[in-house]
Formats: structure tokens, sequence, C-alpha cells
């Protein structure tokens, strides 16, 4: 059985939307913006700075997708699962390639950034 609903699986790949990842260090959240792409149970994003640092040290994290019109939600999915960092440089170029061409950014930028997969443990979505 998939941990993620089929029906939220839908809404992850229906849009471009922005994500928020929180991660903890020493009981500390920090959530932050990313760009997201979905598929089998999995989540790629390119990170680097504060967010690539707390995936080093703790794994486990969540992400959050909302959609809204005009500050009305119209559905949410909340996804936990443990990350893992990939430091393949050709794994990264296909990620970040696949990722910026979906939010509509040169196919070669930010390439400081690090690919990290997210296995998707449990999921919550909710429509409204």
């Amino acid at each position: 059985m998939a941990p993620i609903p089929a029906e939220a699986e839908r809404l992850l790949e229906s849009e471009t939307l922005m994500a928020h990842l929180a991660t903890s260090v020493d009981d500390r959240p920090h959530v932050a913006p990313v760009w997201y792409r979905y598929e089998d149970g999995v989540v790629e994003l390119v990170t680097t700075g504060r967010k690539l640092a707390n995936v080093r040290e703790n794994p486990r994290v969540a992400l959050s997708i909302q959609k809204d019109d005009d500050g009305d939600a119209r559905w949410m999915v909340a996804l936990r699962g443990t990350a893992t960092i990939v430091e393949d440089a050709d794994e990264i170029g296909v990620a970040t390639r696949k990722i910026n061409e979906k939010y509509g950014a040169d196919p070669d930028a930010y390439p400081q950034n690090t690919l990290v997969r997210i296995d998707v443990g449990s999921a919550n979505y909710q429509t409204y």
C-alpha cells in the first residue's frame, strides 16, 4: 500500500506550487520554502544552506504544500519522511534541470544546490 493516497498524489503533481520544508536540529525547527518534484512516493528538491545542513544532522523532515485561491485554502498535503542527500553530480544535474523546468527557471540555474530525496513515510491531505 502506498503511503500517499492517489488523490493526494494527483494534487502534488497537478500544479507548480511552493512547498515548505520543515527540518529540526536540537529541537529547533526551521521551515523554508522550496521548489519540489514528486514522483512515485519520492520528493526531490535541490537546496543549500541551513536546510541542507539540518538534513545532514537529522534526516527526518516534513513537507507542506497548499493550494489556495485569494487566501482561501482549496487543498493541502503534508508529507513526513526521511531525507537522503545525493552528492552525485550527474544525479544533481538531472534533478536540478527537471525542477527548474517545472518552475520555469533556466535549466542550469542554481548549480550550487545539492539534491535531497525524501522517501515519504506518511501523508495527510485535505480538500476544502
